[in-house]
């Protein structure tokens, strides 16, 4: 089955047949204006072309019209592309759409573009471009940690080392006799996720996001959690 990609709501077949008719109506335009320049009648001019071209052929008000230019301009100096023009001016992708993009993604690093799209009113071509171009952002997967600890618990455990190194201080060796050991059983509970499920936008400078497991151990019939709580 053949894969039909869309961009922007055209087809790439879509794209490539308007991209083949601009090319023919340009090689058509340049045509006239040589049997212009040699004195041909905009009907002569019709006839010969519709020959070659047959079905894709200009109509003859258009080659009527371009035939007047023709003779208007110098045909040294004319050309087959179109002048620059104002247009439309760009909007979707302003100061106030970037700043309404870049406020959804600090709210919710996992947001879909196309979330983004329908929350304000724009296309998802669009909102990627902000993503990407305007803003920076990049989505990244979560990097896995063996566990997360908060600067409290690390405080804990810096006490708790010293403590022990005290006490290794007093007693020496016979501080070391006196600790005992048994068997545990270690139980990793975590919930699973993919990685496409836990990427967030991110700037390129930003660290990138981690996911632990809760780790926990038993002893002795008892349940205790690996962090201290």
């Amino acid at each position: 089955m053949r894969r039909v990609m869309k961009l922007g709501g055209v087809t790439r077949s879509e794209e490539r047949k308007m991209a083949s008719s601009i090319i023919l109506r340009l090689k058509q335009r340049a045509v006239i204006d040589l049997l212009t320049a040699e004195g041909c009648s905009p009907i002569e001019i019709y006839s010969r072309m519709k020959a070659v071209y047959g079905e894709m052929c200009l109509d003859v008000s258009t080659v009527r019209q371009w035939t007047r230019r023709s003779r208007e301009e110098n045909p040294s100096e004319s050309a087959v592309h179109d002048q620059a023009r104002t247009g439309r001016p760009l909007s979707a992708s302003d100061s106030k759409h970037q700043s309404r993009v870049d406020q959804l993604i600090r709210e919710n690093r996992r947001v879909k573009q196309i979330d983004i799209s329908i929350e304000i009113g724009i296309s998802q071509e669009r909102v990627h471009h902000i993503i990407t171009n305007l803003l920076g952002y990049r989505k990244v997967s979560a990097r896995w940690v063996p566990r997360m600890l908060t600067p409290q618990m690390k405080l804990q455990r810096v006490q708790i080392c010293r403590e022990l190194l005290a006490k290794f201080d007093e007693d020496g060796e016979d501080f070391l006799r006196q600790i005992v050991t048994g068997d545990e059983s270690w139980v990793h509970h975590y919930d699973p996720e993919s990685k496409q499920q836990s990427k967030e936008y991110r700037h390129k400078t930003s660290p990138s996001p981690k996911k632990n497991q809760s780790v926990f151990f038993h002893t002795e019939g008892a349940s205790h959690d690996l962090l201290g709580q």
